[in-house]
């Protein structure tokens, strides 16, 4: 494989112990994981020399700095492991983490003066309730969307919530153009949400001033590629995600259309060998799953998409870091 993970004794930047913020839903180990094994694969590169993560020179560059990082419970688990790396490369007496609200986290390194945020907003544009209907807003962003304006670094994503249906559906209707609209193709809906976005970093980032990353697809691991019970990588090159290709490919035109350059923070390939990353029945303390469900662990609903910590996401920041030390057109603005 000319690109791939190796496994490395201690490759993890980090333990759960030193994060006790880690929400249950990522903390494995904690929910009772018994092999470590998926902590420890380093993902290496075939002609490029990716610099390890470290968590002082991040904090150094990010000095005076906002980060923010805006989109779903994938951008959530990359939030935890972000916050998670920098935390453990500090004293604890020096960090100060808000994790209460589900719409807003932060991190706070004190004596770098820096923030690392995550704001929720699975379609980046709005959700909203009117007349007990749910009314997805393809023409208006967030109104989280204000409180974005002036980071330093910012790190987008979306696209599973779009493709969810039946009970896992989060609208009724689509607002477009002045007008409520009951069924519109999935892909074009997308394509009318990115384009606002779009406009909106157009219009009030400043690319001189602002760093601006888009995350690809984090690929689920469901059907033939399960992830229950998984403990080692697939390496199997041929393997893609089930995620529809079209859908990926209306969010990488957008962003190739932008006045306002957005650097690609491509993970969907790296990440499609990690089956064995996930949480799985591991999302959950095993007493929470047997005492509530009573039922084998493999039928209790496990999660095949987003992913342990220390884990996967651990390497999507790696590279985020490395694009920050090797892009001589950040590092211009950022300290160093």
């Amino acid at each position: 494989m000319g690109n791939g993970f190796i496994n490395q004794r201690e490759a993890r930047q980090h333990t759960p112990a030193e994060c006790p913020f880690l929400s249950e839903q990522v903390s494995c180990q904690r929910n009772g994981r018994p092999d470590f094994e998926y902590e420890k694969w380093s993902w290496e590169a075939k002609d490029c020399d990716v610099p390890r993560f470290n968590g002082i020179d991040m904090l150094e560059r990010l000095r005076g700095k906002r980060v923010i990082i805006v989109g779903d419970s994938l951008n959530r688990n990359q939030w935890e492991s972000l916050a998670c790396l920098l935390y453990s490369a500090i004293p604890s007496s020096q960090a100060h983490v808000d994790v209460r609200s589900g719409f807003y986290k932060v991190f706070k390194a004190k004596d770098y003066n820096c923030s690392v945020e995550f704001y929720w907003s699975p379609f980046l544009v709005q959700l909203e309730q009117e007349n007990g209907s749910r009314i997805l807003s393809l023409d208006k962003l967030s109104p989280l969307a204000k409180r974005w304006r002036g980071a330093d670094v910012m790190v987008f994503n979306t696209g599973h919530w779009w493709v969810h249906s039946g009970k896992m559906k989060a609208w009724d209707l689509f607002h477009y153009n002045g007008k409520l609209v009951e069924e519109m193709e999935i892909g074009s809906a997308l394509r009318k949400g990115m384009r606002t976005w779009a406009r909106w970093i157009d219009r009030h980032v400043d690319g001189a001033k602002t760093t601006v990353f888009f995350r690809s697809i984090s690929p689920p691991h469901q059907g033939k590629q399960w992830c229950y019970n998984i403990t080692r990588p697939n390496m199997d090159e041929s393997y893609e995600s089930a995620f529809p290709k079209s859908m990926r490919e209306i969010i990488e035109i957008t962003i190739r259309s932008m006045a306002i350059p957005v650097r690609y923070l491509n993970i969907t390939k790296l990440s499609e060998y990690r089956r064995d990353a996930h949480p799985a029945s591991y999302a959950r303390k095993q007493e929470k799953i047997l005492k509530t469900e009573q039922k084998p662990l493999e039928e209790s609903h496990p999660d095949c998409s987003h992913w342990c910590l220390p884990g996967l996401p651990d390497t999507w920041n790696r590279l985020l870091y490395a694009s920050l030390v090797m892009d001589t057109s950040i590092s211009s603005h950022l300290v160093v």
